[in-house]
């Protein structure tokens, strides 16, 4: 089943913020970054329920090799993208957006 991915106000600001940090830690990095937040992103699309919710039915996919996680919501007819969050960030910003 393919829902459309719809991201909620501020996750690509999270992507944005977090490519422009990896970008200035080595150049392409951040390319890889975001490389790597797209495969997350077809993993989902491919198999909503491979997660189980965690917190009010919003569920995550880590990515494998960046310390963060792709936080979505499956609704009726659409998947909502609801944070791109640091793993060791305070989940209550993520959390507050469910």
């Amino acid at each position: 089943m393919n829902l459309p991915l719809v991201f909620q106000a501020g996750v690509r600001d999270e992507i944005d913020e977090a490519y422009a940090w990896y970008e200035t830690q080595q150049k392409g990095l951040g390319e890889e970054f975001l490389t790597e937040v797209q495969l997350v992103l077809d993993r989902i699309d491919q198999n909503l329920e491979l997660h189980v919710p965690i917190h009010q039915n919003v569920r995550h996919s880590r990515l494998k090799r960046f310390p963060y996680a792709v936080y979505y919501r499956i609704d009726p007819n659409r998947i909502a993208i609801i944070a791109v969050h640091h793993s060791n960030r305070d989940p209550r910003r993520w959390q507050s957006r469910a």
